[in-house]
């Protein structure tokens, strides 16, 4: 199986539109589907809950020259879905996602394709965002830095130190999407870790902070407007958000972190997905 012939991220020559940040969430979750479907398991909830967030990157990214960073790796199937919609990824990544010797696995590596850096272990790519932001900023470039994060990484200490050392060196080009969906392989963070106030405690480590509903297109649009605007501090978004949000016909128990879909269950998610997309454009 082939690697996919694409241009990551911030690679000079990407290119990309994004007419309607709504219909591409839509297609996020429909080709997320398509991409668990075969295998009837796999990372969909996270795509559910970040489809607004990967859909809002790319409308207010530059293509070939803004940085994403997904930070932990089974994300990435939101950057993947909305490559495919956009052009960057062949259609045969929805069919090829997490076989093995595909290069569009299950949970990112340094292989995967469209975004510029993820990561394995959990809570790293912070550090990695900040090491962008702050490179660029030593060479004189314009660029900005995006990265995904969870908040069940929350719960690493390096993405306090993280936080400590972009806020210490005033990154202002590095904004952060936390995906507070309250679901990790443990069960609901809340019960885990007590991780709120989210936006206080980024607040108080010198961040810019916005809290907000995570699958609100034009409040997301707002909040990183806002950070594009901020001149001296590095700024987070924290993001309100559900794994199985935009997709009804999930059943009330379903394991949000690694959903199991069997092939009727399948159908019927993208029956739903199809006409919501149908509708749009009614």
């Amino acid at each position: 199986m082939l690697m996919p012939t694409v241009r990551r991220f911030s690679d000079p020559g990407s290119r990309w539109t994004v007419t309607d940040p709504v219909e591409l969430a839509l297609r996020v979750r429909l080709n997320a589907v398509r991409m668990v479907a075969p295998q009837g398991f796999g990372y969909l909830g996270q795509a559910l809950s970040s489809a607004e967030q990967v859909a809002a990157l790319f409308t207010a990214a530059r293509p070939g020259r803004d940085r994403l960073v997904c930070s932990p790796g089974h994300y990435v199937i939101g950057p993947f879905a909305a490559a495919v919609a956009l052009g960057l990824l062949d259609e045969s990544a929805l069919r090829d996602y997490g076989k093995n010797g595909s290069g569009v696995e299950a949970i990112g590596s340094e292989r995967s394709p469209v975004v510029d850096h993820t990561c394995g272990s959990l809570g790293q790519g912070l550090s990695a965002a900040a090491g962008f932001a702050l490179s660029d900023r030593m060479r004189g470039r314009d660029v900005r830095t995006f990265a995904m994060v969870s908040d069940g990484e929350l719960e690493e200490g390096q993405v306090w130190e993280a936080a400590m050392f972009a806020a210490h060196h005033g990154l202002a080009s590095l904004t952060v999407l936390v995906d507070a969906n309250n679901s990790q392989v443990d069960g609901p963070v809340d019960t885990v870790t007590t991780l709120e106030p989210i936006a206080a405690k980024w607040e108080s480590f010198g961040w810019h902070t916005a809290d907000v509903d995570g699958h609100d297109p034009v409040a997301l649009a707002a909040a990183l407007a806002d950070a594009d605007a901020e001149p001296d501090r590095p700024s987070v978004v924290v993001c309100r958000t559900s794994t199985s949000h935009g997709l009804d016909c999930l059943p009330p128990d379903a394991d949000g972190h690694f959903i199991k879909l069997s092939p009727e269950l399948a159908w019927r998610a993208i029956d739903e997905l199809t006409r919501e997309l149908e509708a749009l454009h009614a």
